[in-house]
């Protein structure tokens, strides 16, 4: 498990719980000009590993739970089994809190710690997605509220052919950090959240079975 402490000055009078297992699993509490950060890298278990990791960020900074004034989840893209996970912990946190789950793109995340530390020319997230294929998001610079300004949606590429460029990060995980951050700034620009469907990208690796074909007499 990893522990962080990142300043937070746009959170203002806010205290926001950010949740994301789109890639690896990783909770973060902000509040009062501050974001604590649990996280592991393991790319499975989030299910094992979400409840243990909401408790760690609460327990570190000595707030409770009915202090949170949002929620926010990372919605993807991301693999179909891990990244609901994530979602439902939010959604429950939320619906228990009275609050609405403000969803925004994981990937963003990624960007917002990029841009801030100097990639001027832009950059592009790449994730690995399993069979053979990558998560990719391209991003041009900050925006006025500072957010992330995105040169189109995620895509899924295949992995046999792509070509990289100079600016691109593989992260290991995406942080709840930065969600927290990137929550506390569309709320004060007014602006609009991501959508509220998971960003699969594809189609599960498990699908509901059709039903039978009626046999003819």
């Amino acid at each position: 498990m990893n522990v962080r402490e990142v300043a937070a000055p746009e959170l203002g009078d806010r205290v926001i719980l950010a949740i994301d297992t789109s890639l690896g699993t990783s909770v973060a509490l902000g509040a009062a000009g501050t974001v604590t950060e649990a996280s592991s890298d393991d790319p499975r278990g989030h299910a094992e590993l979400i409840g243990t990791l909401i408790a760690r960020v609460f327990a570190e900074r000595g707030i409770p739970a009915a202090s949170v004034t949002h929620v926010t989840a990372g919605m993807g893209p991301g693999p179909f089994t891990g990244l609901r996970v994530g979602i439902a912990a939010a959604q429950a946190f939320a619906l228990g809190r009275g609050l609405r789950m403000l969803p925004l793109v994981s990937h963003d995340a990624a960007a917002l710690d990029a841009l801030e530390t100097g990639a001027a020319a832009g950059v592009r997230i790449v994730q690995d997605a399993k069979r053979r294929e990558l998560f990719v998001s391209d991003y041009t610079s900050l925006d006025w509220a500072g957010i992330p300004e995105p040169a189109g949606d995620p895509r899924l590429e295949a992995r046999e052919g792509y070509e990289g460029i100079t600016n691109e990060l593989w992260p290991e995980r995406l942080p709840a950090a930065a969600l927290v951050r990137l929550a506390a700034r569309h709320l004060a620009a007014g602006r609009d959240f991501a959508a509220e469907q998971a960003l699969y990208l594809r189609l599960p690796d498990v699908m509901q079975p059709r039903a039978p074909k009626p046999v003819t007499p």
